[in-house]
């Protein structure tokens, strides 16, 4: 019988607990630059294995739903949100993931980037010729606004207004995923009246919803409309859950790396020279946003990914071991915790070139660095379980950044931010950015769109 993983030195009793939820990605790194790709970290009295590498990567999301079970880990997130995607057990997924991936496909894809394009620019407009911002706490909430209009549409939007974002930020304050999500702890209780809160806004709009079907053609409409395969409709405690788990997914992990992406962009001036002479060359001002005028933002896209490699909203994954399972050298005993870090995972150099260096480049098709193991990116998961969103939010990312430095000329006053990190997903730290925009001249291209819809500033410019 193969041995259990080593073990990572750490205090009695508590073992890593404390570590663990103060910044898990360091002890991680830690744990691999002491011990190797493959280690055993103590969270109280429970042992847990921690996999640092894409072939062992490939078993930890082949093996999901098999000899690793998912929805038991994420009893936190089933606390918080409701059984819903990933929270519940397999057959309950495989029931509901059609009806969550039907948002990311097809018309409803086509208009969420053009919700996306709307909500940017009114943000942009709403800043006025210069001044400084702090950005992070902007991204959050434009990208809030995104998430409440591309996927549930405008009037969810208009109706959510700050309470329902208010609400959220408590959930994300008590996810925990070492301690019993049940305990009498004021931060579960706030967490619990939080998600009645949200539970009570949102159960008239799906009673007027199903009173008027016909006057709605948007995601919220089809989550209303929804039936399972076997004709059943889809009960309306279960579409809460999943507009819960939809809208914090999707503004949650998201924020963060859009800070991130321009940011790093800003830090390293020679890319964002290629990156601005790309969006001239590609982007016409007052043009409407496509898949297409996307595809041709090749640098934009290449920064989204780095930043991805880089600043991880989704870290640390986890699933439990229903039976023993043999790692490499290994066996990792039934009932064990099982992690991945992708903040350690995704700057291995074995795998990418100096890879603690912002380098873009390296998703280049002559480069792919990315391409080299089917597991070396992680952020967004992996396997029949990798985020159905993932293009949603890559599109979001890439229209924020190119909006953005389409129409501004920027400057970091906050130079190298550091990290807030928590059990949700991490983000830049408190980030000054100078901003002036650009005069009408140095824009490209005639509007083929109506600029009052999308920017009413620049046609305001061009008239004058």
């Amino acid at each position: 019988m193969k041995p259990t993983p080593p073990v990572l030195a750490g205090p009695p009793i508590i073992g890593h607990t404390f570590q663990f939820m103060k910044n898990s990605e360091q002890l991680l790194r830690h744990g691999f630059e002491t011990l190797g790709p493959i280690f055993t970290i103590k969270l109280a009295n429970q042992p847990a294995a921690v996999l640092i590498d894409p072939d062992y990567h490939q078993t930890f999301f082949m093996e999901t739903d098999k000899r690793l079970s998912m929805h038991k880990t994420y009893k936190f997130l089933k606390a918080a949100l409701g059984e819903v995607g990933f929270t519940g057990p397999p057959e309950v997924y495989a029931e509901q993931r059609p009806i969550l991936h039907k948002p990311f496909k097809g018309e409803k894809a086509a208009n969420s980037i053009k919700a996306m394009q709307i909500e940017v620019q009114q943000w942009l407009d709403s800043l006025g010729e210069q001044g400084e911002i702090e950005l992070t706490s902007e991204i959050t909430t434009l990208v809030q606004n995104v998430a409440s209009h591309a996927l549930m549409g405008k009037k969810f939007r208009d109706q959510a207004g700050p309470e329902f974002w208010r609400n959220y930020l408590i959930i994300g304050k008590a996810l925990d995923p070492v301690l019993p999500p049940y305990l009498p702890l004021p931060k579960f209780i706030r967490r619990d009246i939080a998600k009645n809160r949200l539970r009570a806004m949102l159960r008239p709009i799906i009673a007027e919803r199903r009173a008027n079907p016909d006057q709605y053609d948007d995601i919220l409409q089809d989550f209303v409309n929804a039936r399972y395969k076997d004709g059943r409709i889809v009960a309306d405690e279960t579409i809460l859950s999943l507009i819960l788990a939809l809208m914090f997914a999707g503004h949650e992990t998201t924020s963060g790396q859009a800070a991130w992406t321009i940011i790093q962009i800003l830090q390293h001036p020679d890319y964002s020279q290629s990156v601005q002479k790309e969006i001239s060359e590609c982007l016409s001002s007052g043009r409407t946003i496509d898949a297409k005028t996307l595809v041709s933002l090749k640098h934009v896209f290449w920064a989204v990914q780095e930043t991805t490699r880089m600043h991880p909203s989704a870290s640390t994954l986890i699933r439990r071991a229903e039976e023993d399972i043999e790692v490499g050298d290994y066996r990792i005993p039934e009932g064990w915790p099982v992690f991945v870090c992708a903040d350690v995972a995704q700057r291995l150099p074995g795998v990418f070139s100096e890879p603690q260096n912002y380098d873009p480049l390296r998703f280049s098709p002559d480069r792919a660095e990315d391409k080299q193991h089917r597991f070396s990116i992680i952020g967004f998961g992996g396997g029949v379980h990798k985020c159905a969103g993932m293009n949603f939010a890559n599109n979001e990312m890439m229209i924020i950044t190119a909006l953005l430095l389409q129409q501004f000329d920027l400057e970091l006053v906050t130079k190298n931010p550091g990290v807030t990190r928590g059990m949700g997903a991490s983000r830049p730290e408190k980030t000054l950015v100078r901003y002036r925009r650009k005069p009408a001249h140095a824009l490209t291209g005639t509007p083929s769109i109506n600029a009052a819809e999308v920017c009413p500033h620049l046609k305001m410019q061009q008239t004058e």
